[in-house]
């Protein structure tokens, strides 16, 4: 994932009787986008005469844009949509970039993307597969979710939805029916231990689970464990959960997992550092057009206690934030591999209900200044993953996992 920040479009627009009898809603958005370029440009150029000659220059390029989209759209042999040329001209300018990290998203990864950003859905709360046989199965229901209040489990066979088989069916045309239905609850079958089971589901918001607990208890301490996957809208808060549920059982210290988690929202990062540092403490840098701007933890108070973070190749971007802010800002020991090495910031820009992009803006540096970018974050002690851990993945196997639990036993 992306390290993002959002801003969204201003979908109301005047209306314009000649506008509207003139151009499509696409063909409006597409000249006011132009126009402020134009206007950009222009207001650049009175307040610094040096820039007008450059000015000209892009103002001809537009121009040119401007020239070659009519020319397209009154001499192409078959109707133009007009929604197509726009993100056409949007896709090809971030691709241009050539950036791995700035990217155009169509309807269906715009979905996608923001779903797992906004740590929520309007859904059931299940998780689905397909077996061996084609059919539909159920591998994870989320605690608290309408699934999970009727009943649903884990290996259930889902055989029909408002008596529609779904026996032999993907997985996606159950997720399809309950998502582009405007229905509020759905009546499912399903087959549990060779049984036909009839129950009714709703609809709700959904919020998908990202953090989970536990406590290790090693030479008489109690040692917290936090894990986490995604910096989504959702995590922060159930990050605090969790950290309260085993500073209530009064641990001794923590170790912070973000291990394969390849970042998320920014705000997210600094709202789950701003638990463990007071307002003095800086938790990262912006560098953008050559200024550098430092921002402080939003918290109240430094916690005492040790924290570990654990770290891969696959930690990225707000993992690296959050591992860099801990260890120079807190004090915490990095366990792991040298992290993946992202140093860049991305906006994501909302251009209406189905198409949004997103392009690199910034850099991020840690605390004391430095730009981790394509060199990744490099831990205070260097574990490779055993191959043992691999062939059965348990927490006996992690020797990782276990080289932090002695590290804070000690």
């Amino acid at each position: 994932m992306s390290f993002e920040t959002n801003t969204r479009g201003d979908k109301t627009m005047r209306k314009n009787k000649e506008l509207k009898n003139t151009f499509h809603t696409s063909e409006v958005v597409f000249l006011i986008v132009i126009t402020c370029i134009v206007s950009l440009f222009m207001g650049r150029a009175i307040s610094n005469p040096k820039l007008l000659e450059t000015d000209k220059n892009q103002n001809k390029l537009i121009e040119q844009l401007l020239t070659h989209y009519e020319y397209i759209k009154e001499n192409y042999y078959e109707e133009v949509e007009d929604e197509k040329l726009l993100n056409g001209a949007l896709s090809g300018m971030i691709n241009a970039l050539e950036d791995p990290y700035s990217m155009f998203f169509d309807e269906a990864n715009s979905d996608y993307f923001n779903m797992t950003l906004n740590g929520n859905y309007s859904g059931i709360g299940i998780e689905i597969t397909n077996n061996s046989d084609g059919n539909i199965v159920i591998v994870g229901v989320f605690s608290n979710s309408p699934a999970s209040k009727a009943g649903l489990q884990e290996q259930d066979i889902v055989s029909a939805i408002n008596e529609t088989s779904l026996l032999g069916k993907d997985k996606s045309e159950l997720t399809a029916y309950v998502k582009e239905n405007n229905l509020n609850e759905f009546d499912l079958t399903i087959i549990r231990n060779q049984e036909e089971i009839h129950t009714t589901v709703k609809k709700e918001i959904v919020e998908i689970p990202s953090v989970s607990s536990k406590i290790y208890e090693r030479n008489g301490k109690k040692i917290g464990y936090i894990y986490f996957g995604i910096f989504s809208n959702t995590t922060a808060q159930q990050f605090q959960r969790e950290l309260e549920q085993l500073e209530a059982q009064n641990i001794d210290s923590l170790i912070i997992d973000v291990r394969e988690n390849s970042g998320g929202h920014l705000t997210t990062a600094v709202d789950i550092v701003s638990l463990f540092l007071d307002q003095t403490k800086v938790i990262y840098q912006i560098e953008k057009k050559n200024e550098t701007t430092k921002y402080y933890s939003k918290g109240k108070t430094t916690k005492k206690y040790a924290v570990v973070v654990l770290q891969n190749k696959n930690s990225a971007s707000a993992s690296e934030l959050l591992s860099a802010a801990m260890k120079e800002s807190y004090g915490a020991t990095i366990i792991g591999t040298t992290s993946f090495g992202k140093g860049t910031v991305q906006k994501l820009v909302t251009v209406d209900d189905s198409v949004e992009y997103k392009f690199t803006t910034e850099k991020w540096l840690t605390p004391n200044g430095n730009w981790i970018h394509e060199k990744g974050l490099n831990p205070d002690i260097m574990v490779e993953m055993d191959e043992a851990y691999f062939q059965g993945q348990n927490d006996e196997n992690d020797n990782q996992l276990q080289e932090a639990i002695r590290y804070l036993a000690q």
